[in-house]
């Protein structure tokens, strides 16, 4: 089956950085709004992101972006920092075509951007987080420990720069942002959905649990048997009942 047609955009954040976007159209609820927030050092525009809003176009119009630093966006990426604005930016666009539900559905670093936009810039009617990290500077795996190494290494920076064309900020955080964890508890009365893969390999369990002990009703925690990490792992089925979770989501 051929994807939706997503139609470009161009986005302008409250700090002044561009971002890459693109509207697929609602196949579904023509209120309902669905953004995607992808995950490090991805973008709406590979095959794995555009196959996810293809599925969600079936419940709602879907809007993807480029997080800063990644693909066609400007500026450089803080790692789930300011990318706060850049999902602001998205959610504020995707009411201005007239959707008047929005839902957010992130993943991985993704994941944790929706869920501090969610808990300080509120504006949005649902919030999914897939894959997502409960905390920072998690180590505990070798895919997290490379991470890292492309963080806050100059020479991972070259490598994240020239292998996946994402720009990546460097130095640290000051002052260092509300980790997940901490921001969850804020989300309420907005319908909070955790999905989490017993396969995966970047944050086992234990971060799932830590967000969803963490957060207030209503909420929901979807452990998935053999799912992995993010983006590349979500099968249509998946994101079908994803999709079907935010159309009978209500405060």
């Amino acid at each position: 089956m051929p994807l939706a047609a997503a139609f470009p955009a161009t986005l302008v954040t409250k700090d002044g950085v561009r971002i890459d976007a693109a509207h697929t159209p609602s196949r579904g609820d023509a209120d309902l709004g669905i953004v995607i927030a992808h995950g490090f050092t991805g973008s709406w525009r590979e095959g794995t992101t555009r196959r996810i809003a293809h599925v969600l176009s079936g419940f709602g119009g879907v809007l993807a972006f480029d997080f800063r630093g990644h693909g066609r966006s400007g500026g450089l990426s803080t790692v789930g920092d300011a990318e706060i604005l850049d999902l602001d930016a998205a959610v504020a666009h995707t009411r201005s075509v007239g959707y008047t539900r929005v839902a957010t559905v992130g993943f991985s670093m993704g994941a944790a951007v929706a869920i501090r936009h969610a808990a300080l810039h509120r504006g949005t009617d649902a919030v999914v987080a897939v894959s997502g990290p409960a905390r920072w500077y998690y180590r505990g795996t070798r895919p997290m420990r490379q991470v890292h190494w492309a963080i806050e290494r100059a020479s991972g920076r070259l490598v994240a720069r020239l292998a996946k064309g994402t720009r990546i900020q460097s130095g640290t955080w000051d002052p260092v942002p509300l980790a997940p964890h901490e921001a969850v508890e804020r989300i309420a009365p907005t319908p909070l959905l955790i999905v989490h893969g017993d396969a995966d390999g970047f944050f086992p369990l234990e971060h799932a649990h830590q967000l969803f002990d963490a957060a207030r009703e209503p909420k929901e925690l979807w452990i998935e048997p053999g799912y992995g990490h993010a983006e590349s792992a979500a099968t249509p089925d998946l994101i079908k009942r994803i999709g079907a979770w935010i159309v009978g989501a209500r405060q």
